[in-house]
């Protein structure tokens, strides 16, 4: 009884396949949706059909410095108004 158990405790269980995605049968077949696949493909070459021109420097510039300057020094305030401890030794 005892060796048995001992036995069973030692050799690896083979379980069944295992499955990704939620646990779907490996027989169950799965269509490509075109615009999932066109998507991808755009993500994967953004880099090559990317270009740089005179129109886009606002945005990028609102987007990359502005927009986190703004948020910085509206938080930087909102520290100060409540009296955080990095600014109880200012003024």
């Amino acid at each position: 009884m005892i060796r048995s158990a001992v036995a069973r405790s030692l050799v690896p269980r083979v379980g069944g396949r295992r499955t990704m995605a939620g646990g779907y049968p490996s027989n169950l077949k799965v269509k490509k949706n075109k615009f999932v696949e066109e998507w991808n493909g755009r993500r994967e070459i953004t880099e090559k059909a990317f270009t740089m021109d005179v129109g886009k420097v606002p945005t990028i510039f609102i987007t990359l410095v502005v927009i986190p300057a703004g948020i910085y020094y509206w938080v930087r305030g909102e520290f100060q108004a409540r009296g955080d401890r990095r600014y109880k030794n200012m003024a």
